[in-house]
C-alpha cells in the first residue's frame, strides 16, 4: 500500500505527542495543573441539572461493558449479515489493541484520580489515560471510516460521520464534566487511540483490498 508509511508516521507522531504528555504526567505533574484546572473550571462551572443528566447519559458509551457488547454486535452484522470480513476484523482488532495498551499505560503511570466532586459513582483505576476516551476514539473513529467506505447515500453517509464525531468528543468531555478525569486523560486517551488507529489501518485496507478482488474473481 504506497501510503503505509504515511500512516506509520501518523501513528509514530500521536505515540509520540502521547508519550510526552504520560511523561509529563509521572515526572512533573506540576505543569499540566494550570492547563487541566482552567479547563476543569471552565467545563464545570455551576453544574446545572441539565448538563449533568446529559453528561451522565452520554458518557455510558464509554463504559467496558455497553462498548464492548456494541462492537460484538457490529461484528456479527458486518461479518454474518454484510459479509464484511475485513471491517470486522478492523473493528474487533480495534478493540482489542485500545483494551491493551491502555489498561498497560493505565498502570504504568498510576496518575490519581482529580481530587473534585464526582457527579458519578468513582470510577476503579488510575487515570491516565482516559479509558473511555481512549475506546471512543478508536471504536467510533473505525466506524466513520467504514461508514465512509460503505454508505452510498451521501446524507446518511455525512450524518453518520457526524454523529459518531459528536458522540465521541460528548463522551470525552463527560468525563472532565462528571469529574472523574483531567483533562490531559482525554487528550491522552485520544492520541493513543489515533496512534493505534493509523498504525492498524493499512493493513486493513489490505486485506480490504485483497478479500474484495478474490470475492469478485470467485
Amino acid at each position: 500500500m504506497k501510503n503505509k508509511q504515511t500512516y506509520f508516521a501518523l501513528a509514530s507522531s500521536a505515540l509520540l505527542m502521547f508519550m510526552i504528555l504520560g511523561y509529563l504526567v509521572k515526572f512533573y505533574p506540576g505543569t499540566l495543573a494550570g492547563f487541566d484546572s482552567s479547563i476543569q473550571s471552565g467545563l464545570r462551572g455551576e453544574l446545572p441539572d441539565f448538563m449533568t443528566a446529559c453528561f451522565r447519559t452520554v458518557t455510558v458509551l464509554g463504559n467496558a461493558p455497553v462498548l464492548i457488547s456494541g462492537v460484538f454486535l457490529c461484528v456479527l452484522f458486518f461479518a454474518l449479515i454484510k459479509k464484511w470480513r475485513a471491517e470486522a476484523y478492523f473493528l474487533a482488532g480495534n478493540l482489542l489493541l485500545i483494551i491493551l495498551f491502555s489498561t498497560a499505560f493505565k498502570y504504568l503511570y498510576q496518575r490519581p484520580r482529580p481530587d473534585l466532586v464526582y457527579l458519578i459513582e468513582r470510577p476503579l483505576g488510575p487515570s491516565f489515560p482516559s479509558w473511555h476516551a481512549a475506546s471512543t476514539f478508536i471504536i467510533f473513529t473505525a466506524l466513520m471510516i467504514i461508514a465512509a467506505q460503505r454508505l452510498r447515500n451521501p446524507w446518511l453517509k455525512y450524518g453518520a460521520e457526524l454523529l459518531l464525531m459528536f458522540l465521541l468528543v460528548s463522551v470525552g468531555l463527560s468525563r472532565i464534566y462528571l469529574g472523574v478525569h483531567y483533562p490531559s486523560d482525554i487528550i491522552g486517551g485520544w492520541l493513543l487511540g489515533a496512534a493505534l488507529i493509523a498504525f492498524l489501518y493499512p493493513f486493513y485496507e489490505r486485506k480490504r483490498f485483497i478479500w474484495r478482488f478474490q470475492s469478485k474473481q470467485n
